[in-house]
């Protein structure tokens, strides 16, 4: 036990660290961000991530997005169950950090947290239904089965919102996730370190390592290294400035890159149904077709 020369018990301060392929790295950079209250009481140091802990993220995300994507939907489904149990039962550490880090009630905490762990199980149970549902069979002229698949883009860079640090990241990053994607995810704004907070609970769930890689750093700095990145497949930018917002859409394109953009919800229009739907995962799907013949 650490005490000071009058006796008192110091506290161990958390130190916050980037999340990348399971493990928790500090930034190459050394750089860090103080977080702060609402009303300024200091909260912690965060890591900084830099372009190249973004691209280091990316280049872990490309060797896992090929196993996620070849599992079972009802595997991923399960999966994404797994993190909706850990979190139930870190309930209260949620609630407590909302409430002191980000300006929620104990109230509007407490249906924070209640709405995150829904929405993952929600999206769980689209797992093995989204390619039943948006898939077809396509009537073709001639003896064949024409059928269309969805199937994951692949690498997704995530900005995650900055007004709901629990419910909007996971909000963003499940329905990019069930369908055999892997994420690149930027937290930022007030509250950014509840992303690392989840990001424990990742980390002991069965998510495979490389799945989800958790960034907290600046918008302004890390959108347009990932709106040209090569070997990013897809953005999703939630609550962008109108700069942020013309940037990806210029700088995306050279890449040929699947962008959206999410308005700024606010933190009550997070836990509406409106901001869950099977449409979500669509935007990072692309739709296979494949011919065969038909039998006698």
């Amino acid at each position: 036990m650490t005490t000071t020369s009058n006796g008192a018990r110091l506290a161990v301060r958390k130190t916050f660290k980037l999340y990348i392929g399971g493990a928790f790295p500090r930034t190459e950079s050394g750089r860090y961000m103080t977080e702060t209250t609402p009303d300024g009481t200091f909260v912690a140091h965060l890591c900084r991530a830099s372009r190249k802990d973004l691209r280091n993220a990316v280049v872990v995300a490309r060797k896992a997005q090929g196993g996620w994507a070849k599992r079972t939907g009802f595997n991923r489904a399960q999966i994404l169950y797994r993190m909706a149990e850990m979190l139930e039962g870190q309930r209260a550490r949620f609630v407590e950090a909302l409430s002191t880090r980000a300006d929620y009630d104990a109230d509007e905490a407490g249906a924070e947290v209640d709405a995150t762990i829904d929405r993952l199980v929600w999206y769980a149970g689209w797992g093995d239904k989204f390619a039943q549902a948006f898939g077809s069979i396509n009537p073709v002229a001639g003896p064949y089965f024409d059928f269309s698949m969805p199937e994951a883009t692949g690498v997704v860079s995530i900005f995650a919102p900055e007004n709901a640090p629990l419910l909007g990241l996971v909000s963003t990053i499940a329905p990019v996730i069930i369908s055999g994607n892997t994420c690149v995810v930027v937290a930022s704004g007030t509250g950014a370190s509840i992303a690392i907070d989840l990001a424990e609970v990742l980390a002991l769930s069965d998510l495979p390592g490389g799945v989800v890689n958790l960034l907290t750093g600046q918008r302004d700095e890390l959108v347009p290294h990932a709106a040209t990145h090569q070997d990013i497949d897809g953005l999703l930018i939630a609550g962008p400035t109108p700069e942020q917002h013309r940037l990806v859409d210029t700088e995306a394109a050279t890449t040929m890159k699947r962008v959206k953009v999410i308005v700024d919800l606010d933190r009550a229009a997070w836990r509406t149904d409106a901001a869950q739907s099977p449409m979500r995962i669509l935007p990072f799907v692309e739709f296979k077709t494949a011919w065969h013949p038909m039998g006698m």
